[in-house]
């Protein structure tokens, strides 16, 4: 599968005031630097659509932020695809309000947590590599506190 040409950024139920442009520059971005070529695809839809898919693939009934597919999760052998990544617009911007920045500045943390995930990182088990990951990515991306960083105690 490749996105080469095609947007990478889905829009889905989202809402009007989100920099389109901005946030499909952004995955451009994070797929040459952060995926190192590999390719992906980040949905950004409502709460319900993150809530289905949370429970129909994860067994969790509820809305999230952001999840993240894995290539391997669906057992696909497509050279140069890393994944799919889904964002509840509702969630960032809910988030964003909390902590004090843009809509799309909560997007773009969630998108490059996304991609962390996709490229193997899993902060439940490695010990501090994908948080030190995105504390790196997110200074160098210019982006506000991280949401690894957001949950430490």
């Amino acid at each position: 599968m490749s996105t080469t040409g095609d947007h990478i950024v889905l829009f889905r139920r989202a809402p009007a005031e989100l920099n389109r442009r901005d946030l499909e520059r952004f995955a451009q971005v994070l797929r040459a630097e952060v995926a190192e070529g590999a390719e992906f695809q980040c949905l950004i839809t409502d709460d319900r659509e993150l809530r289905r898919l949370n429970r129909e693939f994860l067994g969790k009934d509820y809305a999230t932020d952001v999840l993240s597919f894995p290539e391997e999760r669906f057992h696909t052998a497509a050279a140069g695809w890393s994944g799919e990544i889904a964002i509840s617009a509702q969630r960032a911007r809910e988030q964003a309000g909390a902590y004090g920045h843009s809509i799309d500045d909560e997007i773009r943390i969630l998108m490059l947590h996304g991609v962390l995930h996709l490229m193997g990182m899993d902060h439940e088990t490695d010990r501090g590599r994908m948080a030190r990951a995105e504390t790196d990515w997110r200074v160098r991306l210019a982006l506000p506190a991280g949401v690894i960083e957001r949950v430490r105690p």
